[in-house]
């Protein structure tokens, strides 16, 4: 089982690594795959050094899987080369999540979709992945009618700049590179991505098009709003969910925690509830706050917490690689 991890210096890269380790994924070879000026280069796995090698060496090689994280434009050009090859790639830009040909996959919501014929396989948005986790349990029993999300998103969605951005910024260092038109420490910014000529930003309308996708239902109806704020540990986002179907708030407690890949902290009484700092180097992703909306029939308010490093992309790429061998798949 040769696995190729593209993009293996960056920061979801370097995250995927750390995941293929801990989760004791059953790979025979590594090849660690990054950009010219990073070949050559030695990365730590399971105590053994391997040298970075470029896409042309990588695809010759022939991996099994290619766990793709190099942004979109590397992945148009290089997860085709890598499919012709018999490579089967697991890719976490946003290059193919809504092209109609490509699967979209959350393992714990669609991975009975994947199939022998698919090659290039989409990793959904971070935001999006720990939402329809806690979303599709809920839509199998009481069928969802509407989702409205607001985001609280850690600057690591950004990458490893603004990070130094938020860091510098609480040192006082007014020079440094800048990720943001704003400063990020001591702010929040109602803006992740570009804005659209609908008014939304593309992470927005990634939110509402590629939940639909996932949960395979065009009539679910989502609206969106996403905020970056000055965190590390992962998103938290605040949804509210209308449903055609009444619950009872306990039932709706007892499924969460029932449902695989989701932890329940919701204990009001002892202030118990997800926070990203809590969330932060976990695979789960975390529900809390759950209670009705007063103000809407059938309508419920929760809160979801997880690691968007981790979940929210390196952990949900693996777990998919884990289904195809579990599968045989590939």
């Amino acid at each position: 089982m040769k696995i190729a991890v593209v993009g293996a210096t960056g920061l979801v890269g370097t995250v995927m690594l750390k995941v293929l380790e801990e989760r004791n994924f059953p790979l025979t070879e590594l090849i660690p795959v990054a950009s010219e000026k990073s070949v050559g280069k030695e990365i730590t796995f399971k105590g053994k050094q391997f040298k970075v090698v470029n896409m042309e060496t990588a695809i010759a090689m022939k991996p099994d899987i290619a766990l793709f994280s190099a942004g979109g434009s590397t992945s148009l050009k290089y997860a085709p080369l890598f499919a012709e090859a018999g490579t089967t790639v697991i890719d976490n830009s946003s290059a193919w999540r809504m092209d109609p040909s490509k699967k979209l996959i959350v393992p714990e919501v669609n991975a009975y979709e994947l199939s022998i014929d698919d090659k290039i396989i989409a990793n959904p948005n971070c935001s999006t992945i720990q939402m329809v986790v806690a979303l599709k349990p809920l839509h199998d029993k009481y069928r969802i009618k509407r989702v409205v999300v607001s985001t609280y998103q850690s600057v690591t969605g950004t990458g490893v700049k603004a990070v130094e951005q938020m860091m510098n910024e609480r040192k006082g260092i007014t020079d440094g590179p800048m990720a943001y038109p704003y400063q990020i420490d001591l702010n929040v910014i109602p803006q992740i991505d570009v804005f659209e000529a609908n008014g939304y930003t593309k992470e927005e309308m990634k939110m509402i098009k590629e939940t639909r996708k996932i949960m395979g239902d065009e009539s679910i109806r989502v609206t969106a709003t996403t905020v970056r704020i000055p965190v590390m540990g992962g998103h938290s986002e605040s949804v509210n969910i209308e449903f055609e179907n009444d619950f009872d708030v306990a039932d709706v407690k007892s499924l969460m925690q029932k449902t695989p890949g989701i932890i329940l902290e919701d204990d009001i009484d002892n202030l118990k509830y997800p926070m990203p700092k809590d969330a932060h180097e976990k695979d789960e992703v975390f529900v809390g706050r759950i209670r009705r909306d007063e103000s809407m029939p059938n309508t419920l308010n929760m809160w979801i917490v997880a690691d968007n490093l981790r979940k929210g992309a390196a952990t949900n790429a693996v777990q998919i690689a884990e289904f195809l061998v579990q599968k045989e798949l590939i």
